[in-house]
């Protein structure tokens, strides 16, 4: 008996290590999906927590023979794994990086695959006065001068680069007491923004879930366009003559129309808005 559960012990942090990418000794899976003899691993934040990952999977994988391993990380993390090859895709919202990526060559298959946009929310007293302000930049504006709280993730995720990039438009740097880094993923963040009474910028697909758990919090500014988040696709690199991977095909899937179905559909009660908008949406917000 002893030996048997030896045996299943190695077997299982071997699998584990293997599917989560050749050189990934410290990766491992937050969750799997299927049960196929092909596995690959994907890095994403709020698709896999929110649960569109494990919905694309679940209509992927039992026809693919293959198994998805997913590894939870912002966009910024799951680009440095898929660069260390501990990964074998990322689908990511950080556009400048994964154009950076493709061109150093250590990327490929950059597909568009969908979008949600950015909120900015806050507590319902919105004591910066946001609710009146013309552009996200105007908004941060308004809390900076007022020294309002604000959480950020700080993380090197795609939010905090699109917050980056909202600060660096508004041209200040923010700094002090009010600006309040938390290191953490997007559902916790806003959590604790509920509890502490501050503002944070989220995105709309995790509003979209969590909302009726956040009574302190409300959307105090949407509609920039600069706050659209376009949602793309991206695996390793190989060799033109080899056969597609697992992770190849499965962005071929995703972008299919029974991939775009299942985004477009996913979270959505009784008619209602689901959490993400499909490619076809995200396509007039692209750059380039």
């Amino acid at each position: 008996m002893i030996r048997i559960r030896y045996v299943l012990t190695v077997g299982l942090l071997a699998w584990f290590l293997y599917a989560a990418g050749p050189g990934a000794a410290e990766v491992t899976c937050t969750e799997t999906y299927g049960e196929g003899t092909e596995i690959f691993s994907l890095a994403t934040g709020s698709p896999g927590e929110l649960g569109l990952l494990r919905a694309l999977a679940e209509s992927f994988c039992p026809a693919a023979e293959a198994r998805l391993c997913w590894v939870k990380a912002g966009s910024g993390a799951s680009l440095a794994l898929l660069e260390k090859d501990e990964v074998d895709m990322v689908m990511v919202h950080a556009p400048a990086a994964e154009k950076a990526a493709v061109a150093e060559g250590w990327a490929a298959r950059r597909t568009l695959i969908g979008s949600n946009e950015f909120y900015i929310v806050g507590p319902g007293s919105d004591p910066a006065g946001i609710a009146d302000a013309e552009t996200a930049a105007e908004a941060y504006r308004k809390i900076a001068e007022s020294e309002s709280k604000f959480l950020s993730r700080g993380d090197n995720s795609g939010t905090h680069k699109k917050e980056l990039a909202v600060w660096g438009q508004a041209g200040i740097a923010p700094a002090g007491d009010w600006y309040v880094v938390t290191g953490d993923f997007m559902t916790a963040t806003l959590k604790r923004a509920d509890t502490e009474g501050g503002y944070f910028m989220t995105d709309s697909s995790t509003w979209i879930a969590e909302r009726e758990a956040m009574p302190n919090l409300k959307v105090l500014f949407r509609g920039d366009p600069f706050l659209v988040n376009t949602y793309h696709a991206l695996c390793r690199s190989q060799p033109a003559e080899s056969a597609p991977s697992p992770a190849s095909r499965f962005i071929d899937f995703v972008a299919s129309e029974s991939g775009q179905e299942i985004i477009r559909g996913y979270g959505a009660v009784d008619g209602g808005e689901g959490l993400y908008n499909d490619a076809a949406y995200a396509r007039q917000f692209e750059k380039d």
